[in-house]
């Protein structure tokens, strides 16, 4: 029986099954433990299950010498330091796959509330601002016939690919060896699915809405970082830039008081690409069958 210390509670019934068979201890908090408090309960640890909330880098690892074996519960990996881990040979899982379609639809939920501007429409209705129907009000984008630029074309970006495609959207998909730049000049929606790496870090810039149209919406259901927010924030601002409908930002959360959050052609979600019920279930599973077969 190892010692597995898990950083939140999560959905379902998965964590019974590690219960099962492992002395497991929960971190009680509703915001992830700081870094000391990380520490201070995963020190004697063998088994970790963690979340993109938190960081695990190679201060953390070092300062828990008994740990074999890092769970994700991410579908990426970029708040753990895999260097580091290897070093050690701890292993590090994620939960990809189980994601796929339930981020996709969210993508594709943005792209559509702000090529139709429904938070703006919405608050419109809450505030008594709705006299009648308006021939010249709250006037959007056609799907139909529009260029999506899918950036990153993995499993994700591949399912938004196909959502699109049944919507009548010209699909252009830009991988590692292809021209950003020049499909962002034909772009009327933009949609980022990349991994947040070093290369791909801050690739969304004052160069990139430099040649984006002043109509294009850009969507972000990736990593916050791969956007550079105070250049996004003067492009939406200056109308430089259509919309932009963020379920990621950098820093995560926002400030309430942040630009960004508020203004009228922006639409910030808090990161709930893959919450669905059924979804962050599946997710705890794979997290903690991933957890299993790491400690033997």
């Amino acid at each position: 029986m190892a010692r597995c210390f898990v950083t939140r509670e999560l959905p379902g019934t998965a964590l019974d099954r590690l219960r099962a068979e492992h002395d497991v201890e929960v971190w009680p908090g509703e915001l992830p433990p700081s870094r000391d408090e990380l520490v201070e309960h995963a020190r004697e640890s063998e088994g970790l299950l963690c979340l993109l909330t938190d960081v695990i880098g190679a201060d953390v690892i070092a300062a828990c010498p008994k740990l074999r074996a890092i769970s994700n519960y991410a579908v990426g990996s970029d708040n753990i330091d895999t260097d580091a881990a290897a070093e050690r040979g701890i292993e590090v899982a994620v939960t990809p796959d189980v994601l796929t379609d339930t981020t996709a639809d969210l993508a594709f939920a943005l792209l559509l509330a702000a090529a139709r501007r429904l938070p703006e429409a919405e608050r419109a209705v809450r505030a008594g601002e709705w006299g009648t129907w308006e021939p010249s009000g709250w006037l959007g984008q056609d799907l139909y016939g529009a260029r999506l630029c899918i950036v990153g074309p993995g499993r994700i970006g591949s399912a938004v690919a196909h959502r699109a495609e049944a919507f009548g959207m010209e699909v252009r998909s830009v991988g590692r060896d292809d021209s950003l730049h020049d499909a962002l000049e034909l772009a009327d929606f933009v949609s980022i699915h990349c991994p947040l790496t070093d290369e791909t870090r801050g690739m969304f810039g004052k160069a990139e809405f430099g040649v984006m149209r002043p109509t294009a919406v850009l969507v972000n259901t990736a990593r916050g970082p791969i956007v550079q927010t105070d250049e996004l924030t003067r492009a939406l601002a200056d109308g430089r830039l259509g919309a932009a409908a963020l379920d990621v930002t950098d820093p995560e959360p926002l400030p309430s008081d942040h630009l960004l959050v508020k203004l009228p052609n922006a639409l910030v979600v808090p990161h709930i690409g893959s919450a669905t019920h059924r979804t962050r279930e599946r997710m705890a599973d794979l997290a903690v069958d991933n957890l299993l077969a790491a400690l033997g």
